[in-house]
């Protein structure tokens, strides 16, 4: 089958296990252009921010040194080493800042793009990355012909956005050439980040679009073939552990989508702190109470804790909760046989003017 043909049978979304192995592998979705945008900022913030406030207080500092430079008794080695200390101490409180700066910058790039993993399997060695013939494949395939294009456009839109500065500013660089000497640093630093904010614009909105690209061509070189998808499905049944891992993440994912409807029920009965069971019940909407979510102990305490928060009744009834637990599922109607005391409950908070404030919600 020709490598059109495999890509054409690929019209399924891909399953959580493809996902989650791709994920292991280190086989993410990256946008190179979001961390250059990240850097662009991150100096453009610099050069406003840090080297206006820091670097003016460097500046006196040396100049107030050289200024005084016949003062300074250079003897021996330990008077040159306390000299050279200074010059040390006032760089390096100018220079950590920036730095500093640069590494939340890309930590931030990285951590948006997803949470960064330790995968040694992407550097070792691998032939293929050395090969001539992988190489120029690569280089003249249809993926790296679009970042060919990418590149040329992203080469002509900055450099578009450089000459509109240049040309916006040019009163102001040929005034640089006419100020005192003193005033030169301060008149370039100006000009530094009127440039950068302009070339700022279109690298954002580079990156921007490319981070979409990134995850929409990852989701569909992700895509599985039916036959992909039936091997897999055969594969798994037979291993216990991913067997349990799916049922994890089933029961994950089933767990955070109960806690999410508590706020929307009606009242909430519990056996203090063992059991809990959140019903919700709206004459309006017809049938018999709904169990939106049950469970025990530290699950029974967060649907008190959720109830509580979102103004939900909690009616401690500890035989009622024992005795319905074993015998109501989630997103289903109660059974007949609990049908009485449950209209009791509801007539209660009916009289206690506490169930038209839950329908409400």
């Amino acid at each position: 089958m020709s490598d059109t043909e495999d890509k054409e049978s690929r019209t399924e979304e891909a399953t959580e296990k493809k996902i989650l192995d791709a994920l292991e592998e280190g086989k993410t979705p990256v946008s190179r252009d979001l961390s250059i945008a990240t850097l662009f900022l991150t100096f453009l913030l610099c050069a406003a921010f840090v080297v206006q406030t820091i670097g003016s207080r460097l500046v006196g500092s040396l100049g107030l040194m050289l200024g005084n430079v016949g003062q300074f008794s250079l003897a021996n080695a330990a008077d040159a080493y306390v000299q050279s200390q200074t010059v040390v101490l006032e760089t390096a409180g100018f220079l950590a800042p920036i730095l500093g700066m640069f590494i939340v910058s890309a930590l931030v790039a990285a951590f948006v793009q997803g949470s960064p993993r330790l995968v040694f399997k992407r550097i070792e060695p691998d032939v293929s990355r050395i090969s001539p013939q992988e190489g120029m494949k690569r280089i003249f395939s249809v993926t790296g012909l679009v970042e060919l294009a990418k590149s040329v456009a992203k080469i002509v839109i900055i450099a578009g956005a450089v000459i509109f500065s240049l040309n916006v500013d040019r009163g102001l660089i040929i005034d640089s050439m006419r100020v005192e000497p003193g005033q030169t640093p301060g008149l370039l630093l100006k000009l530094v980040i009127r440039l950068t904010s302009v070339v700022c614009i279109p690298v954002v909105l580079l990156a921007m679009a490319d981070f979409a690209w990134s995850r929409t061509k990852w989701r569909r070189d992700m895509r599985m073939s039916r036959q992909e998808i039936k091997e897999e499905f055969k594969q798994s049944e037979g291993d216990p552990m991913m067997k349990a891992r799916l049922r994890s993440i089933a029961l994950d994912r089933s767990r955070r989508r109960m806690m999410a409807a508590v706020p929307q029920a009606t009242f909430v009965i519990a056996n203090p702190t063992h059991y809990a069971i959140a019903l919700r019940y709206v004459r309006e909407e017809g049938g018999a109470p709904l169990v939106v979510a049950k469970g025990t102990d530290l699950i029974a305490l967060k649907i008190r804790e959720l109830a509580e928060a979102n103004g939900v009744p909690v009616l401690e009834r500890p035989p009622l909760t024992r005795a319905m637990y074993d015998h109501v599922e989630v997103d289903k109607m109660i059974p007949t046989e609990f049908y009485r005391p449950i209209a009791e409950l509801i007539h209660f908070l009916h009289n206690t003017g506490q169930a038209s404030r839950a329908a409400s919600r």
